[in-house]
């Protein structure tokens, strides 16, 4: 299967003379994570509320081995040597299984370099956590209706940090698991490491489903060697991302019931953050990047997002009622002491880290291609503009629509600090950019983001 967007996977396809840009863009990442580090040392000393001792990532400088630090290098080297050349050439249904099942080795050995306890059993089951709410659920219709009555601070029944700030759906989730036998600390850390992982396999099924065969092979080392792997494992943003990208995946691949499912799971996801109502931006780019029956995906997809959001509004949760309240609720906590003016440049200082120092000149590329494909379309009918967008491909526009709902993110204040792990759901598919990299440059660029994760693990306690 080939397509007019498997060309950035062709090696020798850039230029040498070009890789001074990406070396560039390389400075500016490293300047950027280097004031934000810096500027935020000086703040928390000054006493400025930015409530994060490793600003600009949320946790504490203290440098750590584990017994999963030797499994993690072990990981990172075979990923590197092998992984680009082998993701080429193997059998596809092959690559996903074994994609998925390094990711999830590779995110495990990452959390027990925290040790077995911290890494896991114990790191969501802080008051904070949504763990904490579980026993307290004995009527799962009676927390639906009563959720948002609960989700305002300092009274007495108020929800703790985390499930306040979210959509009933992530509760849920828990709660169930724990209804089927699954409950405590390790079997949810466990299913937060085993669904995250699955980003491995949803992100490169959409660019094969969308045209985009040769990309899909090319991303998945980067997507299984993820830095953002630290907060998969273990936090409910890892299940997050998963729901999202299977959604996606689903809403891609042919069909009018497969995309009725992914509106299905897209309607959940957006009962588990509010956040997510910016990944319309990137679920609208896969309809539109569908080969055949756009318009009957869409109303397909549609009606699965309005489907899952009539059966929480009939149990007696609104989504846009528990959005105004927990508006409120951000700003009697931390938020109301962390600087904007801080954290709206120095939240992409750890998306780099999440997403890795390949993400500058990843991104660098796909506007290169962005703008040779639209030389040309402006000012010429609406119909070639559309088509002119069209060509251009998914390794183009689904990382330009992760970087809108990035953006948008950002600039909201809804998003102050703790970014590495929010925002793992766009993460995933901004490095659908790397497609963009030469072949023969992505084994040191697949070092590079190794490297990142494990001097993130090792050096700061990311254990909340």
């Amino acid at each position: 299967m080939t397509s007019t967007t498997a060309s950035p996977t062709a090696p020798g396809r850039t230029p040498t003379r070009r890789r001074p840009g990406d070396l560039l863009v390389l400075g500016v990442e490293a300047a950027l994570l280097a004031a934000a580090v810096v500027v935020g040392a000086v703040l928390n000393a000054r006493g400025a509320g930015l409530h994060a001792d490793a600003a600009p990532l949320y946790g504490t400088w203290r440098p750590h081995v584990g017994w999963g630090s030797s499994v993690a290098l072990l990981i990172a080297v075979g990923v590197v040597g092998w992984g680009a050349q082998w993701a080429r050439t193997a059998r596809w249904g092959l690559l996903l299984v074994v994609a998925w099942l390094t990711a999830v080795a590779w995110t495990l050995s990452l959390a027990l370099v925290d040790g077995w306890s911290a890494g896991l059993a114990q790191r969501l089951t802080p008051q904070a956590e949504y763990l904490h709410e579980v026993p307290r659920v004995t009527d799962v219709p009676a927390m639906l209706a009563g959720f948002t009555n609960r989700i305002v601070d300092f009274q007495p029944d108020s929800w703790s940090t985390h499930t306040a700030g979210h959509p009933p759906g992530a509760l849920l989730i828990f709660v169930g698991l724990d209804r089927v036998g699954l409950g405590g600390g390790t079997a949810a850390a466990l299913a937060c490491v085993l669904l995250g992982a699955t980003v491995a396999v949803s992100v490169p099924v959409t660019l094969r489903a969308l045209g985009a065969a040769d990309a899909a092979r090319a991303v998945v080392p980067f997507l299984v060697l993820l830095p953002g792997a630290v907060w998969v494992g273990a936090s409910a943003d890892g299940i997050f991302a998963a729901v999202v990208a299977a959604g996606l995946a689903l809403v891609a691949v042919r069909g009018r019931v497969t995309a009725a499912a992914g509106g299905v799971a897209l309607g959940f996801a957006l009962h588990l953050s509010y956040g997510f109502l910016l990944v319309g931006v990137l679920a609208l780019t896969v309809l539109a990047l569908r080969r055949t029956h756009r318009w009957g995906a869409l109303l397909a997809a549609g009606a699965g997002v309005a489907a899952v959001t009539a059966v929480f509004v009939a149990a007696g949760f609104q989504w846009w009622v528990g959005y105004q309240l927990v508006v409120e609720r951000y700003y009697q906590g931390w938020a109301a002491d962390r600087p904007y003016a801080y954290w709206v440049w120095a939240n992409l200082a750890a998306l780099l880290l999440s997403a890795g120092p390949v993400l500058g000149p990843a991104l660098r590329r796909v506007t290169l291609a962005a703008r040779a494909g639209w030389t040309g379309a402006v000012g010429r009918l609406p119909a070639r503009v559309v088509a002119t967008a069209r060509a251009a491909g998914p390794t183009v526009l689904l990382p330009l629509a992760a970087v809108v709902a990035v953006l948008g993110a950002d600039l909201s204040g809804l998003s102050k600090a703790e970014v590495e792990r929010i925002w793992l759901p766009f993460v995933v598919w901004l490095l659908v950019a790397t497609a963009h990299l030469p072949a023969g440059s992505r084994r040191w660029w697949l070092a590079a983001q190794a490297v990142t994760a494990l001097a993130v693990n090792h050096l700061i306690w990311t254990v909340s």
